[in-house]
């Protein structure tokens, strides 16, 4: 049984059981040849812990080792993953029916146990940068039935449990109990139920992986799968061309055009849930790092703080400029978080118009008459174009009196410095993985709170109490029409308050060799479950 869209839902699940119907495409079993697959991301992988970073490079390894209760094909849809179904048994309790004759890739069995003990690891694991709190914060208390069945209590209904539950990897008690990160990243503590078993990971550099002849949904056709690290554009590139990988992701925009019209390789493309965007430091209210006046003085106050400080930046950005030239035409500018047709998208929410005058306007109104300086900072080996967008947008700010450099960082440094509020501007993404807006809405622009698990991946800690609260109310909203409405004013909310500046949506593309397939994904991550021979 398949849904539209994430949104519909809630008339499918809570009405009763949701069979466990076929599997998707990708999933089902292939025969198993003596094959090895070679794949090159461009983003960086920073941990074999499934629980340590909500970051799609990490997701996507991690679904070759781990399964989810609930899966996600390659349009965000749902399906019946190590959960055959799943039902309301009550409005605030969540049934989950477990697939029976999994085993653990050292042979044990798998058991509602292990469910419990993953929703309890994964929100707590310690040094996290940006964990999965955001997905179990609804959850207050979990029941082993018996060994294949589990409940899920909420304190209030909770629709989209079930879809959360498609971001929390099932990890086993026997392996990861009292296991830190590093045990995972050694593989002593990285035994999943997965198609493939790690057989290396070397930071920086890949992954080798080999097929697990005994998953539940059929053998892989690839024995080994080489899954390596290429952050440079211009090497994905020549790996492609030099028949050193099968598969690249994140084509780069310069050589898009040129792999589309080399017969050797074939480059599917889908748009995807991807945002590029800012966010400001909103964890000061006095000096912020690098935010200066021209002489090189710390401000006395922060002037992100200042809503006509955001307005000014962001009307300040050309954004069509970034998604034309800088990207190529492979983005689509975007003034809120999902593109048309997903749940909660507002189609009154449009990208705001380029008024450089209207910015240095609010800057004097804000007291900024003469601008001030600014250091812009972002990763450079993380999304398409990442640097190049940093450096566009200082230009433009540039313009209106705000003298913007740019540092632009590995993102493993990044990530981490990011999180520790030492920024005061940084460029960003964020996929919405759950092809519905309260997936930002909760874990980028809610209120950071430890207890409510609530802004794990929020590092400008904006906070707006009246946008949790409407979060809040659509989570716990049954009806679609409402709780689409709800999320529609939450998006304007967001944007009228300019918690993020949204610069545009990504288009994500593959470069796959002749002989082979790739089933592009909305989530942009790259697996080679998706790579099937033609």
């Amino acid at each position: 049984m398949r849904t539209r869209h994430v949104a519909g839902l809630t008339s499918l699940i809570f009405g009763g059981f949701l069979s466990a119907g076929s599997l998707p495409a990708a999933a089902q079993p292939q025969p198993g040849a003596a094959t090895v697959l070679n794949i090159g991301i461009g983003g960086a992988v920073t941990s074999i812990d499934p629980h340590f970073y909500n970051a799609a490079p990490n997701n996507a390894l991690a679904m070759h080792l781990f399964d989810f209760l609930v899966g996600r094909d390659a349009r965000a849809q749902p399906y019946p993953g190590l959960a055959e179904s799943w039902r309301a048994v009550e409005p605030t309790v969540w049934e989950f029916k477990l697939r029976p004759g999994v085993k653990w890739h050292d042979g044990r069995d798998f058991t509602a146990d292990d469910v419990a003990f993953s929703l309890g690891r994964a929100p707590n694991v310690p040094n996290s940068p940006g964990g999965m709190g955001g997905f179990v914060r609804a959850i207050t208390k979990v029941e082993v039935v018996d060994p294949l069945t589990i409940r899920l209590h909420t304190a209030q209904p909770h629709p989209l449990l079930p879809v959360e539950m498609g971001a929390v990897s099932i990890v086993s008690r026997h392996a990861g109990e009292g296991a830190a990160t590093e045990d995972y990243n050694s593989g002593k503590a990285a035994i999943g139920t997965g198609p493939y078993r790690l057989r290396s990971y070397r930071p920086g550099d890949r992954a080798e992986l080999v097929r697990n002849d005994n998953y539940w949904g059929g053998r892989e056709p690839w024995q080994v799968v080489n899954y390596r690290f290429i952050a440079s554009d211009g090497a994905r590139t020549a790996a492609i061309l030099a028949g050193d990988v099968d598969v690249i992701d994140q084509v780069p925009s310069t050589d898009l055009e040129r792999l589309k019209r080399d017969q050797r390789l074939s480059v599917p493309e889908i748009q995807g849930v991807r945002l590029i965007y800012l966010m400001a430091d909103f964890s000061r209210t006095g000096a912020t790092p690098f935010a200066t006046d021209n002489a090189g003085k710390p401000f006395d106050r922060n002037p992100f703080q200042d809503l006509r400080v955001r307005r000014a930046l962001s009307m300040a950005i050309q954004r069509e400029a970034l998604a034309e030239r800088v990207m190529e035409g492979t983005a689509q500018a975007t003034g809120q978080w999902l593109p048309p047709g997903t749940f909660g998208y507002n189609p009154a929410v449009r990208p705001p118009a380029y008024d450089p005058a209207g910015a240095r306007a609010l800057l004097a109104e804000a007291g900024f008459p003469q601008g001030f300086r600014l250091t812009l900072h972002s990763p450079n080996d993380r999304y398409p174009n990442d640097a190049r967008t940093a450096q566009a947008i200082a230009q433009m700010w540039t313009r209106i009196g705000v003298q913007t450099q740019v540092e632009a960082l590995p993102w493993a440094s990044f990530s981490v410095r990011s999180n520790r509020q030492e920024f005061s501007m940084r460029l960003a993404g964020w996929g919405s993985t759950t092809g519905e807006a309260s997936y930002m809405m909760v874990n980028v622009l809610g209120t950071h709170d430890r207890d409510r698990r609530t802004g794990a991946s929020n590092p400008g800690r904006y906070s707006n109490p009246e946008l949790d609260a409407l979060a809040a109310r659509a989570a716990a909203t049954l009806d679609d029409k409402a709780r689409e409405a709800l999320l529609q004013e939450g998006v304007k909310l967001a944007m009228d308050d300019l918690g993020i500046i949204p610069l545009y949506q990504l288009v994500n593309s593959w470069a796959v060799r002749k002989g082979l397939r790739y089933e592009p994904r909305m989530d942009e991550r790259t697996i080679a479950m998706g790579v099937r021979p033609e």
